[in-house]
């Protein structure tokens, strides 16, 4: 049996919503069971009415709106704080969590604990292609400075995570910069591009921003800013394109019946887009799999992230990640 916390408060969906997705999930994985961490009124009702739910029961909660590392260490009693304790001793296997991504990062990485020299986790989701093959993508906000031996780690960790969950046999990995050419970037690229060059990492050198969503290389390296930057570019895009094509579909009948036709390929795509297809970003380099979902998560979602969790347990992924990166 896979135990996976999930905490159900501090998202910015009601705990009803995660709740629905912790049953669907353990609906789907008999081999399943979820320690549920929140307030009492919000888990105990629920684990009574459901086999292999256990409650964890908590009296304090993270905003979205608290400094996560004050937050984490002022309220011992967070559900987040809990949750990460909890799998630290062995109570649980991973983690699911759509709180506060500040809150996940700091107390996943000071409870949950970073497998033995690592030097920073990060922050990973795998961006559909174009060509119709996934890229692992990190640091997607964890780290905003990084130095070149990191990035070498990142490189190491992406592509464990892309053998482990995706299936993908010595994975191509990319540094995402301005160009293709080795001699493009400042000169803290030009840097990461020389440790990546000599890291034993399956570099297959730069990869460009539309390299993202072109299935071109199986993982893609960058510090977190530029991650950052990137993923939320990605995410503006398509709200943009989502809005356009909203306010196209009442200028005409025609238009309307296209839209009508095309909306469950839009949803799926966006689904894809938004990380719900995954459930959400895992944290990538601690004891454990800890899978972060938006704040604004749906109970699909939810589903998809604890049971993805739970996949990356039975798939090995921190040993695989250990072994990758010689440690």
């Amino acid at each position: 049996m896979t135990t996976i916390c999930v905490d159900v408060m501090g998202a910015d969906k009601e705990p009803a919503v995660l709740l629905e997705g912790v049953a669907m999930a353990l609906a789907d994985d008999p081999d399943l069971e979820v320690l549920v961490a929140g307030s009492a009124d919000v888990v105990e009702p629920f684990c009574a009415s459901h086999a292999r739910a256990r409650a964890l029961v908590t009296t304090e909660v993270i905003a979205m709106s608290e400094h996560p590392a004050q937050a984490v260490r002022k309220k011992k009693d967070a559900s987040i704080v809990r949750a990460a304790a909890a799998v630290h001793a062995g109570e649980a296997d991973g983690l699911f969590s759509a709180g506060s991504t500040g809150a996940v990062l700091t107390a996943a990485t000071f409870g949950v604990g970073r497998i033995r020299g690592v030097k920073r986790p990060a922050l990973s989701l795998p961006f559909p292609g174009i060509s119709g093959r996934s890229t692992v993508f990190l640091d997607m906000g964890a780290n905003a400075d990084v130095k070149p031996d990191v990035m070498v780690q990142f490189a190491h960790m992406g592509r464990a995570y892309a053998h482990a969950v995706l299936g993908v046999e010595n994975a191509r990995v990319g540094l995402l910069c301005n160009g293709s050419e080795d001699t493009k970037g400042s000169e803290m690229a030009l840097a990461y591009h020389e440790a990546l060059a000599a890291g034993n990492c399956g570099f297959a050198g730069n990869a460009e921003g539309t390299d993202l969503l072109a299935g071109t290389f199986d993982v893609i390296v960058a510090d977190g800013f530029t991650g950052n930057v990137a993923l939320k570019s990605i995410e503006g895009t398509g709200k943009f394109v989502v809005k356009r094509l909203k306010a196209a579909m009442g200028e005409s009948l025609g238009n309307k019946i296209g839209m009508a036709l095309l909306a469950r390929s839009l949803k799926s795509l966006a689904a894809e887009m938004s990380g719900d297809e995954y459930g959400g970003a895992i944290l990538l380099g601690l004891r454990a799999p800890v899978v972060k979902g938006h704040g604004a998560t749906s109970a699909q979602a939810v589903r998809k992230g604890t049971l993805a969790a739970a996949a990356a347990v039975r798939a090995g992924l921190v040993e695989k990640i250990a072994a990758a990166c010689e440690l």
